[in-house]
């Protein structure tokens, strides 16, 4: 075996799913302090990138305006 192959991890690609990007570390910090919020983020996939409950995307995006943030949402095209 080379060691190419004793390197190899293995990958899941998922479709249709939900992400917060943030500008910063903090904000991001500061969305998971949210009591609101934090129930429907499922975790944490660098500093700045939260992945959603599937289906909770409008929640979040009200609680963020509620919280004076100004959320742009993006789709994907399928």
């Amino acid at each position: 075996m080379n060691p190419a192959e004793k390197s190899r991890l293995p990958v899941k690609i998922h479709r249709r799913v939900s992400l917060i990007l943030t500008e910063d570390t903090p904000l991001a910090e500061e969305i998971r302090a949210c009591r609101k919020l934090d129930q429907d983020i499922l975790g944490r996939l660098s500093d700045r990138v939260l992945l959603i409950r599937p289906g909770r995307v409008e929640a979040i995006v009200d609680e963020l305006r509620r919280m004076g943030h100004t959320p742009r949402v993006i789709s994907s095209p399928e």
